[in-house]
């Protein structure tokens, strides 16, 4: 299909009057669940940067207990705790909100991998003691960032809704 400038979607075509054609290709659309993958991939690398920053910024050694993988970790599950709530009881948000920033970012930010390699790495260590206490520590302190975290927006919504009647 020719367009006003004379370009040529699809294959090349002659111009009228002569002359070579000049072929413009329209990129492909992302269609179905491709956005929905492209979001989650952007939103994963960053927040997988942040992750990396954090490790970067406050560093663990190799026998010391994992604070950082910890805190990490509970932040994370404390976010995705408000972010679900806001985006399932509050105000409707743009369809792909959830998996960029939901699935893509905290996914990408919060980190089982490191947590289980934080793990043996201890074990390997000879602190086995400490393995298990970060295993518990985390499993706890995530389900409880996520509940305390989901209770309180919940309330704030809830606050704010009254406040504007």
């Amino acid at each position: 299909m020719a367009t006003s400038d004379g370009t040529v979607d699809g294959p090349a075509r002659a111009r009228p009057g002569g002359g070579a054609p000049v072929v413009r290709r329209r990129p492909p659309v992302l269609r179905g669940q491709g956005r929905a993958v492209a979001v989650v991939a952007v939103g994963g690398a960053i927040g997988a940067m942040a992750r990396y920053g954090a490790g970067l910024a406050w560093t663990d050694g190799p026998s010391a207990f994992p604070w950082t993988t910890l805190l990490v970790n509970v932040t994370g599950c404390a976010v995705i705790g408000v972010f679900l709530v806001v985006v399932t009881e509050g105000r409707p948000v743009h369809p792909l909100l959830r998996p960029f920033f939901g699935t893509g970012v905290l996914g990408g930010f919060t980190t089982f991998s490191t947590y289980a390699v934080d793990v043996r790495r201890l074990v390997e260590h000879g602190r086995p003691g400490p393995g298990l206490a970060y295993l518990g520590l985390t499993l706890l302190g995530a389900l409880a960032a996520v509940w305390a975290a989901a209770g309180l927006t919940r309330r704030l919504i809830a606050a704010a809704e009254r406040g504007s009647r």
